[in-house]
């Protein structure tokens, strides 16, 4: 790894106005010296079909390029009926594929997630670390960012106004760095 440590950060939602891709923006923002986050955009990833993993889409191969590079990654998901949104499932799954070319393996990640909701998406992030047991992703355990009452911290543009809630951020992508220094 060289000295710049880049974080490949994907939002779980495709959302307009997402409060997720906006807390992903408000990591940028936060990120300690040597750190960049490189953010990608799903929302024109297709639905995963098995038939197509020999020869995948133009902007899978550019997602699984992406990851592969990175020194670690940032995952912001929605909460959907208790769980991880299908669109970030469909993403973690193209990912993975074909068998044997797994783009997270072995990758340091970090959680985090918005939620207009009190519990702050805590299930679908517990169903997520899950995921990446199977996907042999790092996860950093703590801390743990959930941002409940989204609606209340972030303006009408999309900008975190909670300053409790910047430090949490802050905190989470300081100790993604500090830990994809070590197992790096």
């Amino acid at each position: 790894m060289n000295s710049t440590v880049t974080i490949l950060g994907i939002s779980g939602s495709i959302r307009e106005g997402s409060y997720n891709s906006s807390a992903l923006r408000a990591a940028g923002t936060v990120l300690p010296d040597g750190a960049k986050l490189d953010i990608f955009d799903i929302k024109d990833i297709p639905i995963f079909n098995q038939d197509d993993v020999d020869d995948p889409p133009a902007i899978v191969v550019d997602l699984k390029r992406r990851a592969k590079e990175a020194d670690a990654l940032l995952f912001s998901t929605p909460e959907y009926n208790y769980s991880v949104p299908g669109v970030l499932k469909n993403v973690i799954d193209w990912g993975s594929r074909p068998y044997g070319d797994n783009s997270w393996d072995g990758k340091p990640a970090a959680i985090m997630g918005a939620s207009t909701g009190t519990l702050g998406t805590a299930r679908a992030q517990y169903h997520l670390r899950q995921i990446f047991v199977a996907l042999n992703i790092l996860t950093l355990n703590r801390p743990e960012v959930m941002i409940s009452h989204a609606a209340e911290k972030f303006d009408e543009q999309g900008n975190l106004t909670d300053d409790q809630t910047r430090e949490f951020v802050r905190s989470l992508v300081a100790n993604l760095v500090e830990w994809t220094r070590k197992v790096g």
